[in-house]
This record gives structure tokens, sequence and C-alpha cells, in this order.
């Protein structure tokens, strides 16, 4: 009988996102696995595993889910800054068990800074520098020969101490230029995809199509960490791990690109996309970070797609309007000048822009954030707001005392969220987070629709500035509800523009009623005030039915309608003393309006069995009241 050998184990540790309840799809571990198992030695004698968390995993669980089997030799951890912390928390709890095992970290965040990690976590052995594939084959390989993790000087890109405590960075590895020596990890089989079911096993499936970016924008350690030459995998290759992701039925696929859009072959991918849907009916819906330059080829594709039925949120990353805050981005080589024509041209093709600005950038005052925020406002009220904040290995982090900027360290993560800089005082940043807030609230959210265009254009009120005055009129009112209220209004995290989520809680109708009175009604020229006082009514007309607290039933008694084989709730017959949809819609036209009475009967249709999520817009539009018009469009387009 032949010796039996116990293989060697490494564990890919990957967790998701903050707080999120599921698990994302292991991409980056799963090329890892892939290329690694591609070596016939390694194969032969190491057991490789992922092991995928999701976001609100705590350690206790993740802990002895990785000892579960048995203690393994070798983890290695796809570390971000959202699971630094609790990954090297596991590093120590393996190491009382094996002190003798590696703990490898890899990924963005640590990459180059290996003096901190190792200082933090000296139960850290090595930290890989750059793209991982290669290093980690030869790493296992290292640990077949019996290599220590002290010496390991002969594998280049990588980190560790040597037995003294040195630390040693050996010389960088050359980027990969031929991606297709990369075994696909969906084709492998390296990735698990379904469950025992046969369903799709992720929210959203995850592809490659290219690696590199094109850009260094001071913010953002994609161009910095990848290099600026984009590496594109062939398209024979993509097309088989379309096919493979449509036959499982992925809904929605995330591109893992920096810039789609930019490179001729995205157009073919996308015509291989769309005939994969056309023969499994999935991918539904397309999600990336397009391309900051359109050419000829991105406008083909949004016409492709908007003709297919493909669906896609557009982000526009527009980070700040302000011309000195974009050289101190260096971002002022992106043609984003015609953006409005952009925005104009997409909602003309029915396909709705969401524009993205960053708050708190160097050289950025309030006031110029305000009045380029105004200016995209004037286009979408879809505009998300991030707070800065410095991620290793960009500009930002290592110009950080010339820019005088001031951070601290998150609670629950390992990002550097920034208090004050040059340009910003502490005072100024306080109020722009709760503007940040109210915006994620009001404006994102559509809790308030129709009235910025109103006060805009016809009052000369801008949207930013009815976003301040509630923001204070809640820090300043006595009424114990908006007390209540704004001890909760603050973003939950520096990183996003989530709020808390009791503020959707705590928000009524009649605290914005009381605003409305107190604050904007004032300070409106006298015959503006009737038609404004519609136009806001309309709005609060249009919020979604909720159900009671108790889920005893909906919180207004109406009648319950059939129309396109759903049920909704109707309420008949509302008065307005103007046709403010009509008027509203004039005005986003550009066209003159007369605010002479006329009076006008509307019928709101809700759709039934809201939950009260208010937090995400799509479902927010999903439940808002429409008029019969509106109801009928829609049905029908979908």
């Amino acid at each position: 009988m032949g010796q039996h050998m116990e293989k060697t184990r490494a564990l890919l540790v990957q967790q998701g996102v903050w707080g999120n309840s599921a698990a994302s799809m292991p991409l980056a571990i799963g090329y890892l696995k892939s290329y690694a198992e591609a070596d016939d030695r390694v194969r032969r004698l190491m057991d490789i595993s992922i092991r995928n968390y999701p976001g609100d995993a705590g350690l206790n669980a993740m802990a002895r889910d990785l000892i579960r089997d048995g203690v393994p030799d070798i983890l290695c951890f796809s570390v971000l800054g959202w699971n630094f912390r609790a990954f090297g928390t596991l590093a120590e709890t393996f190491k009382q068990m094996n002190p003798q095992g590696w703990v490898i970290f890899g990924g963005n965040h640590v990459a180059h800074q290996a003096e901190r990690v190792f200082r933090m976590f000296p139960q850290v052995d090595v930290v890989v520098n750059g793209e991982g594939e290669l290093v980690f084959r030869d790493l296992m390989n290292a640990y077949i020969d019996g290599a220590r993790h002290a010496e390991l000087h002969g594998i280049q890109g990588i980190s560790f101490r040597e037995t003294d405590g040195n630390l040693v960075t050996t010389p960088p590895r050359e980027r990969i230029q031929d991606l297709e020596i990369l075994p696909s990890p969906i084709l492998t089989g390296a990735i698990p995809l379904v469950d025992k079911k046969g369903r799709f096993l992720y929210d959203y499936a995850l592809m490659e199509t290219n690696r590199g970016c094109p850009y260094k924008c001071a913010f953002c350690y994609w161009g910095g960490a990848t290099g600026q030459k984009m590496r594109a995998f062939s398209r024979e290759r993509l097309r088989e791990e379309l096919d493979v992701l449509g036959r499982h039925g992925a809904d929605i696929l995330m591109l893992a690109d920096s810039n789609f859009g930019l490179l001729r072959e995205d157009e073919e991918f996308l015509d291989d996309l769309l005939r994969v849907r056309s023969k499994y009916g999935f991918p539904n819906r397309l999600e990336t970070s397009w391309a900051k330059n359109k050419s000829a080829g991105f406008y083909r594709i949004m016409e492709k797609m908007k003709q297919s039925g493909m669906h896609s949120a557009f982000i526009l990353a527009l980070q700040t309007m302000d011309d000195s805050v974009l050289d101190l981005m260096r971002r002022r080589n992106m043609k984003l000048n015609d953006w409005e024509g952009l925005v104009s041209w997409l909602i003309e093709h029915d396909i709705t822009p969401y524009l993205e600005l960053i708050w708190g950038a160097p050289g950025e005052t309030v006031a110029s954030f305000l009045e380029g925020y105004d200016r995209a406002a004037r286009h979408t009220p879809f505009i998300a707001v991030h707070p800065l904040m410095l991620l290793p290995n960009t500009e930002y982090h290592t110009k950080k005392q010339e820019h005088g900027l001031v951070t601290v360290r998150g609670e629950q993560d390992d990002f550097d969220y920034v208090l004050s800089h040059n340009t910003m005082t502490l005072a100024d940043n306080e109020r722009m987070l709760r503007f940040i807030c109210w915006n994620r609230v009001l404006a994102r959210s559509l809790w308030l629709h129709n009235i910025w265009v109103a006060l805009r254009e016809l009052a000369d009120i801008p949207q930013s500035r009815v976003i301040l005055s509630f923001s204070d009129w809640v820090e300043e009112s006595d009424d114990p509800e908006a007390r209540e209220l704004h001890a909760v209004a603050r973003p939950t995290s520096s990183a996003s523009e989530n709020v808390d989520p009791n503020v959707w809680r705590l928000l009524t109708k009649r605290l914005l009623k009381l605003w409305w009175e107190e604050s904007m009604r004032p300070g409106l020229p006298p015959h503006l005030v009737p038609v404004m006082d519609e136009v806001f009514r309309y709005d609060l007309m249009c919020q979604p039915i909720r159900m009671l607290p108790d889920g005893s039933g909906p919180e207004e008694d109406l009648p319950v309608v059939t129309k396109h084989g759903e049920n909704w709730y109707l309420r008949s017959k509302v008065e307005f003393l103007y046709p403010v949809s009509d008027l509203i819609a004039a005005l986003r036209r550009g066209e003159k309006v007369s605010t002479e009475t006329e009076r006008h009967t509307t019928d709101f249709y809700y759709r039934a069995e809201f939950g009260g999520d208010l937090q995400h817009y799509f479902r927010m539009d999903r439940f808002r009241g429409l008029t019969e018009q509106q109801v009928d469009e829609r049905c029908t387009k979908v």
C-alpha cells in the first residue's frame, strides 16, 4: 500500500463590504487559485480553497469557520480598508494554533504599506506589492520547498521580515502584459457559481475585461496601483465567460474595469453580451465605471443598450467643477467640459444619468463646491456626494502635509477620514456632512422631486440652498421630533453617502410641512407663494403609502384598484390650483410658464405593499405616487 501524502492546505479569504449581508463573487482570489493550480506541482501537493464571507460576518464566526476542517498551513487574505482590522485579528488567532503557518496579506490597501502592517499586526508574514497571481504561485512553491517566511529574498514583489526583524522589500515585479496566461476562474471552476439547486450564488456577477487605468487621479489608487497601460483579455475568452454566466442566470453583470467604453474592444464585448442575453435571458443589467472621455464607440454602446432594453446606471464621475481643484486632482486631462451635452443626450435617450461629486478635496471650498453642485443639479437630482477619504498609494496620501490634511482613522475600518485642510475648516466639514445626508434623503432618494425645479426656475433658489435650509432648520428647531431627527442625521460612514437608517423612520410629512412653513415659505416672493405651496403639496402627495409599523395595514385607508396586472392604491380627485405636473414638465424643458391659477384635479396611483424601504431611490421611485398617464407610460415601457 502506497504511503498517503497529506496535502498542504492554503485558504484564500475574502470579506465583502461594510455590513453587506450577501457575499460578493470572489473574483480576485479566484484568479489566485486558478493560476496557482495551473502549476502541476502546486496542484499535486496543495489543497487551495476559498473562504468567502459577507460584510456582516462576525469575527467569531469567521474564525470558527477557518479552522472547522482543521488548522490550515497558509492563510492568504484579500485586504481592503473595510476588512483590514478583522483580517489582522484573524491572523492573530491563526498564529495561536499554528505559529509556523504563513499569513499573507495582498491588495491595494496593504501594497507598499508593509512597515505599518507589520507594526500593527506582527502575525502577518508577507505583504504582496502589486498583482498577486504570479507572486502567490511563487510563494506556494517556496512553501513546498520548505522555505521559511523570513527567507523569501528570491521572490519579487513582496515585503517580509528577516529573523532579526529587519524589513525586506524585494524588487517590484513587472506587470502581467499578456493576461491570457491567467486561467479564467469562471471557466476553470475556481469560483463556485451556483448553489445546490443550480441558482446563481451572488447578487451580481463580476468580470474583468481589461486591467489598468490611463489616469492618475490624486484621490484614487486605481491608476497608481495598477499602472497606466491598459491590457485586455481576448474576446474569445470573455465570450466564453459571458456564456457561462448567462447560462447560470446571473441577472446583473458588474465589470471591474476602470473606463468601460474607452477601448474599441468594449463595443465588441457589448455585442457579445447582448447575444448571450438573447440566448439565455441573462444578464439583464450592466454596471461598470464608464469611460471619462466619450468616443463615438461609447455613444454606439449606449444606443445598443437602449435598443436592446439592457439596463444600466450611467454614473458620470465629475468629482468637482472647479478648475483649480481639478488641477490638484490631476484630472484636467479628462475631457469633462462637455458633460452637460452628454447628460442631455442620455436624458433624451431615456437613460438616467447619475453624477458623482467629492466633497472635501484640497483646494475646494464650500462656495466652490456648492456652485458646482447646483450646476449639476440643473440636469438631474441624482447626485451622489462622497466625502473625501485618503487611500494609501495615492498622491493625496503622499502630499498630506502639503495640503494641510488633518485626518482620523475609521472606527470600524482602516480608511483615513478628512477632518480639515488648507481650504476646509472643521466647521465647514461638519455642515457639509449634514448636507450630504440631506442630499441623499431629499434629492437623490426622491423625497422631494418637483419643488427643486419650481424654486430654481421661478424664484432663482438653487437646490443646495433648499437642502441647507432643511439641514439648518432641523439643527435649530425646538420641535421634539426634529430634535430626535437631528441627533441621527449624519452619514453613518464618511466613506459613503449612506445615512443612519433611523433618519428614514423619523422623517415625516409633518416635519417637512413644518420646515416649509417656518423656513422656506417666508423667504419666497409673495406672488410665488401660491404656486410653490401647490408644487410642495404635490411632492408630499407623491410619497409612497407606507405600511404601519405594527404591520396591520397601510398608513391610509385608500381603495385598491388593478392596473396593468398590479394592485395600486388610488387617491382620487385631488384638487390643485395649478396643473402641477404639466407646469413642472414645461419648466424642465426651459419654457416660460404662467403663475396664474388654473384649477386642476389629479388622481394619484401608488403601488401597493410598499415595505417602507425609503433608503434606495429605485424603490422609492417605484412606489411614488403617479398620475394615470405616468402609470400607463411606465407600465407600457416595461
